[in-house]
């Protein structure tokens, strides 16, 4: 399955719906007119959005999300990787570890990440 494109503002309405779901969406409206300051007609329009694209539910006023908080970061982290490393992993870790203060610590784990290939 394809995880739709999520924007910024909408991955932080997501990380509030991830953690209160299912929720009632005027409960889901107060906590983000609380935390993102926006007004219930936006949260209304980006349940609607988001709905319409597949990410998640509106059934009976109760919102649910159809795509889980992994899925999404791996979805993400799969395009940028394609985008701007050009799928290559030497040329994204040489990035990540240039701007990274990597312990040695931080170093073994890496490679014993590396070594189990990622399980």
């Amino acid at each position: 399955m394809s995880i739709p494109k999520i924007f910024e503002s909408e991955y932080r309405f997501c990380l509030i719906l991830w953690e209160n779901e299912p929720i009632a969406a005027n409960k889901l409206a107060v906590i983000c007119k609380e935390k993102l300051e926006w007004s219930r007609t936006t949260t209304y329009t980006v349940i609607k959005r988001l709905s319409e694209r597949g990410v998640v539910a509106n059934e009976n006023s109760i919102v649910r999300s159809l795509v889980t908080k992994d899925e999404v970061q791996l979805a993400e982290l799969d395009e940028m990787f394609e985008k701007r490393f050009e799928s290559s992993l030497p040329a994204f870790i040489n990035a990540f570890a240039k701007h990274q203060n990597l312990s040695e610590d931080d170093i073994n784990e890496i490679r014993k990440i590396i070594e189990r290939g990622g399980e």
